[in-house]
């Protein structure tokens, strides 16, 4: 009987014979091909034959290897071939797995998306897991922090810039550097900037500052408010980020809370139709895409999203800020959780939670809500982030048990948290937590997933390092225009003259000598408002670039007519200087956040003196710069119009432009001007509704040119 060990005769027809030599032929080139220890385990075949290799083992040429193997019995050759390729596959998934040479799934484009991210995911260690969690500020950030803790994002924060006054140059040479140490780790994985741009670019100098959404509110335009959010992608990747930290979608249901500005309305659909400012930001996601996956389009034009701040933030109980909003089931999820489904639906990228508490829960810790509601019943795909120390807030004091922290926040379902500082210590705990399985690792893989989806949706992988390409469109005159416009659309008319038979408005260009007073009326800061330059906002004009109300007016008038400014004057200079008429510029000063909290709502006394002074002796029209409705009613007999021209940013220019009739008034409220604060809360819609101006209220004026 004829056996493999058998030699069998050799035939130069014999097609079974030739076809196994065409497989070894094969098999050997490939072999070859694949790596030294490959072709190792073959030389380590030929023992005692030929010259001797580095190893100690003897060499043999191509040839002779290929003549050898040819006279090898089938089934010894098969057997050799196959465990060739087992170890050179071996090696190649090894290689793979420390990051090294060969084909990787997660960099090539063309794969699914579930697929790059399934497949960088198994090649992840713990360590580099959690590093992707860990969003940390760039003043405790560099290239080797970045490298050494696998750091998954970087932010500004509200007053954190490279140096004062930073062209868009600077900032780009920053973040590369910050990136450059993410790509230089095993798996090149990219991080993500963050900032935030929560009225245009509004940390860096020279950019375009829009009006505080309040104002933008009052237009009631979605498509502007789209294309507002268009110009701010713009300026911010400008910059070379591509991540920002609006828009903020809360329902304001309180103006005592300092944070009512960045609130579009009390009520919430028209807060949900300026969600519009989401595909503004992002990119308009394609129809029939799947609901609660993140959307970002492709290119250098646009920037991820975070609708924030989930869930009620704006409905606290006296309006203090981070404070308990007491609520039941049904209020919480009509009123302050519709904008939410909008923006999930427009593809919104990130969520962040809010510091408040529902009903007593703090919500960094409401799995109910952050897992079991937004991204279970939502079906939300994108990732939730914490607030700034966020999760440190859980507790309180703040800080008191960082451990329960972590587990709490973690477990709650936030994917990334915003340490920002002492990221040692939330890497460190994290990973104790997880080694010792108190947060289960599928609780990890599930927040990587989220964040490396949303990573790969914005082509970070492909196009991690930004560039000088877009540095004009800071602070571009488009950009500006648009801001003036948005100025002029948020203007609310609230008197107009004794009666609509006898306006004030529109007024006239041409007159011997105007009287402008007030202390906004020349003050770019106070007039853009907090979170413009620092946190808090500034004073003064030499912040950044802009055009005070001041400053618009005297572009407008007549050459001939003289303009006047005294901040506040008294009412004998009033009455002695003979004036057409006066404009009158006084509000809030900056604010943000609990700073801005106020259980009174007045305007500060010099605003109030100046306001009795000056229209006690000559018609007037008042300007009210504001966050929200303040106390106003004892001064309205006394005036012949107001205005709430809300925080109208960086573009005065727009204020003069409806003033003097080039452009009418057209904007409503949206949100109820309260008589007294006694009132408060007071929305659209409860019984003993009795405000001073309802919601939905403006009055108009008709152009008194075409445009």
């Amino acid at each position: 009987m004829e056996t493999d060990s058998m030699e069998r005769p050799k035939s130069n027809t014999d097609p079974t014979q030739t076809t196994l030599k065409e497989e070894r032929d094969k098999a050997l080139t490939q072999t070859t091909r694949r790596g030294g220890e490959t072709k190792l385990l073959i030389q380590t075949t030929q023992r005692g034959r030929g010259p001797v290799a580095e190893n100690g083992r003897s060499k043999r040429s191509a040839g002779e290897l290929e003549q050898e193997i040819a006279m090898m019995p089938v089934s010894l050759t098969r057997g050799l071939l196959l465990l060739c390729l087992c170890i050179a596959a071996a090696t190649m998934r090894t290689a793979e797995a420390a990051g090294g040479g060969g084909y990787m799934k997660y960099k090539d484009p063309k794969q699914p998306l579930n697929t790059r991210i399934n497949d960088l995911l198994s090649r992840m260690t713990l360590e580099e897991k959690i590093g992707q969690m860990t969003q940390i500020e760039r003043l405790v950030a560099s290239a080797e922090v970045m490298n050494k803790y696998y750091i998954g994002s970087v932010f500004s924060g509200a007053v954190s810039v490279p140096s004062e006054k930073d062209s868009a140059e600077t900032w780009v040479t920053m973040v590369n550097d910050f990136q450059k140490g993410s790509l230089s780790t095993r798996l090149g994985i990219p991080m993500i900037y963050g900032i935030d741009a929560v009225h245009g670019h509004n940390t860096v100098y020279k950019a375009t500052i829009f009006p505080h959404n309040v104002g933008l509110g009052a237009t009631r335009d979605p498509e502007l408010v789209k294309r507002i959010g268009a110009a701010t992608a713009l300026e911010v990747r400008a910059t070379g980020i591509p991540y920002v930290f609006a828009p903020c979608i809360a329902v304001c249901r309180d103006p005592r809370w300092g944070r009512c500005y960045e609130s579009y309305s009390e009520d919430h659909k028209v807060v949900q139709a300026m969600t519009q400012i989401i595909p503004g930001l992002q990119g308009d996601i394609p129809p029939n895409s799947r609901k609660g996956v993140p959307f970002v389009a492709a290119g250098n034009k646009k920037v991820a999203a975070c609708a924030k701040h989930y869930v009620g933030d704006g409905g606290t109980t006296k309006g203090i800020d981070e404070n308990n909003t007491v609520i039941n089931r049904h209020g919480l999820l009509s009123i302050h959780m519709p904008p939410y489904y909008n923006s999930i639906i427009e593809g919104v990228a990130t969520i962040m939670v809010s510091y408040s508490s529902w009903n007593g829960v703090k919500m960094h810790a409401n799995r109910d809500l952050v897992t079991g509601f937004l991204k279970n019943t939502l079906r939300f795909r994108g990732f939730v982030i914490s607030d700034f120390q966020g999760i440190d807030r859980i507790t309180s004091p703040a800080y008191a048990n960082y451990s329960y922290s972590i587990t709490a926040g973690i477990n709650a379902g936030i994917d990334m948290i915003m340490v920002p500082y002492n990221y040692t210590k939330f890497i460190d705990g994290l990973t104790f937590q997880v080694k010792n399985k108190i947060i289960p690792m599928s609780r990890i893989d599930d927040a990587v997933r989220r964040i490396l989806r949303v990573k790969f949706i914005m082509g970070l992988f492909e196009n991690p390092l930004a560039d000088h390409s877009l540095v004009n469109q800071l602070g571009s005159q488009e950009h500006r225009d648009l801001a003036r416009e948005a100025v002029r659309r948020s203007l609310v008319l609230l008197k107009n003259g004794e009666s609509a038979d006898k306006p004030l408005l529109p007024l006239p260009k041409k007159t011997s000598k105007i009287l402008v007073a007030g202390s906004h009326a020349d003050n770019l800061g106070y007039q853009c408002g907090g979170w413009t330059i620092e946190w808090q906002g500034l004073s003064g004009n030499d912040l950044t670039h802009g055009t005070t109300i001041l400053t618009g007016i005297k572009n407008t008038v007549d050459p001939e007519t003289e303009v006047v400014y005294k901040k506040n004057p008294d009412a004998e200079y009033v009455k002695s200087n003979d004036f057409s008429y006066a404009i009158v510029v006084v509000g809030e000063p900056p604010y943000a956040e609990t700073f801005g909290d106020s259980l009174t709502l007045t305007l500060p006394d010099a605003g109030l003196k100046t306001i009795t002074n000056v229209c006690g002796a000559v018609k007037c029209v008042v300007i009210v710069i504001s966050g929200r409705p303040v106390v106003i009613q004892p001064y309205v007999p006394l005036l012949d119009a107001l205005v709430a021209a809300w925080l109208p940013g960086s573009e005065g220019q727009g204020v003069a432009d409806v003033l003097f009739g080039d452009y009418g008034f057209t904007g409503k409220l949206s949100r109820t001007w309260f008589k007294t604060v006694d009132q408060l809360p007071m929305n659209v819609g409860d019984p003993h509704y009795d405000p001073l101006f309802p919601f939905g209220f403006g009055l108009t004026t008709t152009p008194t040119r075409a445009n």
